[in-house]
């Protein structure tokens, strides 16, 4: 038993059982035990790989795209230029890169990473030490201007509600204790005013999964552009409207159980993107339509970038790359399962791919 499951087991064992949203938030943020406060998750050592880490195309079409908005936008200064949960620091950096060139976008800029682990932030600052670069830990401290924003792979850690309908309303999935052991139950069921709408389009026995912090980080988000400019792009995995258990632990690059270790797994859920655009609609901004992360990918022109970096490329390293691009955009890997949207003040200011 790891150090916090002995800490939930005991904790379970005094107030009963807690729901899958306090398990997550627990196991990913305990300030001693939690997964992203003890260890950098990411790369072949770690147990995933973002597209950032993948290749460098990622990022620097992403920067581009960013970078065209801001001038389309009339060139607003000084302006923010933001990731939400940066990992690393790989896509920043790949997009500062990619933008240096830019007439005064660097001279207008103020970077702001929004993080909460500080390993991760060790590791953005080596990465980023070249850059004058503020960190915050909530997307409500950003600055009161223009924003530029990406969020690649960030809504999915957030943690979840989960609900199973029953005939007599929902239930909600818990953790609880066997003997020793973690297991999930159900809560008693019960109406849930916030999934009314969705009594429409399930049936008994269907599940929902609800991100409660979704919702305002999206508004803090799209608020600030709704009022002040600019744009944001999130890219993740999930779909347009959650159905279905989606909640899983990853260790070593492998699915497990997620009760078996606790803290010691990455856990996420897909992301509910409807969800996502009704809170920007809401708080005044656009949203473009959801668009797999292959065809954003080609309609911003990776195909032309990786002929160009493959004409300096030969043998492993060729393979390497057309691994990597085969990986970001193709049906069988990232391409389809991986969706976009952007968030814009208003339609015709959405970022380039996506005013289509």
């Amino acid at each position: 038993m790891t150090p916090l499951a002995d800490i939930l087991a005991r904790r379970i064992a005094k107030t009963g059982p807690i729901s899958l949203m306090e398990f997550m938030a627990e196991c990913l943020l305990h300030p001693e035990h939690g997964y992203y406060t003890t260890r950098d998750p990411l790369g072949a050592a770690g147990d995933f790989t973002t597209a950032p880490e993948i290749s460098q195309m990622f990022g620097e079409l992403l920067g581009l795209a960013l970078a065209q908005s801001w001038m389309d936008q009339g060139c607003p200064a000084p302006f923010t230029l933001a990731e939400i949960g940066p990992g690393r620091g790989t896509l920043m950096a790949d997009v500062l890169r990619a933008t240096k060139a830019v007439p005064n976008m660097h001279a207008a800029m103020q970077v702001h990473l929004i993080e909460a682990s500080p390993t991760l932030k060790a590791a953005q600052r080596d990465k980023l030490a070249a850059y004058d670069v503020t960190w915050i830990d909530e997307a409500s401290a950003l600055p009161d201007q223009p924003l530029w924003l990406l969020a690649n792979e960030f809504f999915d850690a957030l943690p979840i509600r989960q609900f199973t309908r029953d005939a007599h309303g929902w239930r909600e999935t818990q953790v609880a204790l066997e003997g020793e052991a973690l297991v999930f139950g159900l809560s008693n069921p019960a109406p849930i005013a916030a999934l009314d709408h969705r009594l429409a389009d399930t049936k008994v026995g269907d599940v929902v999964e609800v991100s409660p912090a979704a919702v305002p980080i999206t508004d803090e988000i799209a608020r600030r552009i709704a009022s002040n400019g600019g744009a944001a792009i999130i890219v993740d995995y999930g779909d347009w409207r959650s159905l279905g258990d989606t909640f899983q632990a990853l260790e070593a690059h492998k699915m497990v159980d997620p009760l078996a270790r606790p803290g010691q797994a990455d856990l996420t859920a897909h992301v509910d993107f409807e969800a996502l655009a009704r809170a920007a609609t809401d708080a005044g901004a656009s949203v473009s339509k959801m668009i797999s992360q292959g065809e954003i990918l080609s309609r911003l022109g990776i195909g032309a970038r990786a002929q160009t970096l493959a004409q300096n490329l030969d043998g492993e390293a060729l393979e390497t790359h057309i691994k990597a691009f085969e990986r970001l955009t193709s049906d069988a890997e990232m391409g389809t399962l991986f969706k976009t949207i952007a968030i814009a003040p208003t339609p015709s200011r959405l970022p380039p791919g996506f005013d289509t």
